[in-house]
């Protein structure tokens, strides 16, 4: 049997507790499934500026194993949690120059590195994101931004793979990251296995976004607008025109064109797309019904507009998300025959084929 592979955490004063726990146990449970068939499991390492314990942001302490000069030989991975704290100019994510220079003399030995949320700070500190494309918690995203103009900061994905360089969004999506690199490691039927053995909702890849589009969205500061949102929410199917949002809250549509966007910085008719593309990711998660069906009860109308809507909005096809969403509860996963069979029904008329 070979040896496992060295999963080292970074541990730090303050670090977020699910940020640790969260790919510890995805990775955990993930090494007792292989290892009972003789593949290679995972050995865990919690390091620290020395061993010990070590508390966390909510103040549960965690063990350190090892201290940092022993953990930083030998790593397979290195997983790097994040931490966020109140400071002088409100929330701040917490970047520690020790654990920065730790973490830059020790990522080019190991064959990957991870940031969990705000983790993603402290890597960046060390010079290890210059030129790459990266996530984070959506609070800390502009910081990160402007802290580091080299780096391209995609604010929405649960997670971004560049290279051997891993990042991901805050809370549960280090889950997601760590079930990620399971899957690189065993495949994805492993990381299927150990996903429904956590209970997790389902398996995500890592561009989902990391809220829904009312979470997304600021607070308006005019009532109208705001209670707008809850009314297209309820009245998804009807016609949700401009002139119609428009006449709703009795202001012209150029007007309510631009109190919209600087509400909440898109379109009325983007805001209206995407919220009917989460009505139908729910449909296709849930349900069997099919894709017409989808698209009417959404509001979209049709499966050609559906289609053009999620590659916009998703960069799949309908198709394609309920193939990697479907739950248990929606019934069997649809083979590629069955995707394929049911996306043939609806071939576009400008002559591309089917939508897949």
């Amino acid at each position: 049997m070979h040896a496992p592979r060295r999963i080292v955490v970074t541990l730090f004063a303050g670090v977020e507790l699910l940020d640790v726990t969260g790919p510890v146990e995805v990775f955990s449970v993930a090494s007792q499934l292989v290892e009972r068939s003789g593949a290679r499991g995972y050995e865990i390492q919690l390091a620290a500026e020395r061993p010990g314990s070590v508390r966390t942001a909510s103040g549960v302490q965690l063990v350190a194993d090892v201290d940092r000069a022993e953990a930083g030989r030998g790593a397979d991975t290195l997983v790097v949690p994040g931490a966020i704290e109140f400071g002088t100019a409100g929330l701040e994510p917490v970047v520690d120059p020790a654990l920065v220079d730790w973490v830059a003399e020790t990522a080019p030995r190991a064959r990957r590195i991870a940031a969990v949320c705000a983790g993603a700070h402290i890597l960046a500190a060390a010079g290890l994101l210059d030129g790459l494309t990266v996530a984070t918690h959506w609070y800390t995203a502009p910081r990160l931004a402007a802290d580091h103009p080299r780096i391209d900061v995609d604010p929405d994905p649960i997670f971004i793979r560049e290279g051997r360089v891993w990042t991901c969004a805050g809370g549960c999506a280090g889950m997601d990251l760590a079930l990620a690199l399971v899957a690189e490691d065993h495949g994805d039927k492993v990381a299927l296995q150990v996903a429904r053995l956590l209970v997790m909702y389902l398996k995500r890849p890592g561009g989902q976004s990391q809220f829904s589009v009312p979470l997304s969205l600021q607070e308006p500061s005019r009532d109208k607008i705001g209670e707008l949102r809850t009314w297209i929410a309820d009245n998804i199917r009807e016609d949700l025109s401009l002139d119609v949002l428009a006449d709703r809250v009795n202001l012209s549509v150029r007007h309510f064109s631009r109190v919209f966007r600087a509400e909440y910085g898109r379109t009325p008719t983007a805001y209206v797309e995407a919220a009917r593309i989460e009505v139908a990711r729910r449909l296709l998660e849930e349900t069997d019904r099919a894709l017409d069906d989808v698209a009417a009860a959404c509001g979209i109308g049709s499966v050609e507009t559906l289609h053009r809507a999620f590659r916009r909005q998703l960069g799949t096809t309908p198709a394609e998300y309920r193939c990697r969403f479907r739950t248990r509860a929606a019934g069997p996963t649809p083979s590629s025959a069955q995707i394929a069979g049911e996306a043939a029904k609806h071939v576009g008329t400008t002559g591309r084929g089917p939508y897949l």
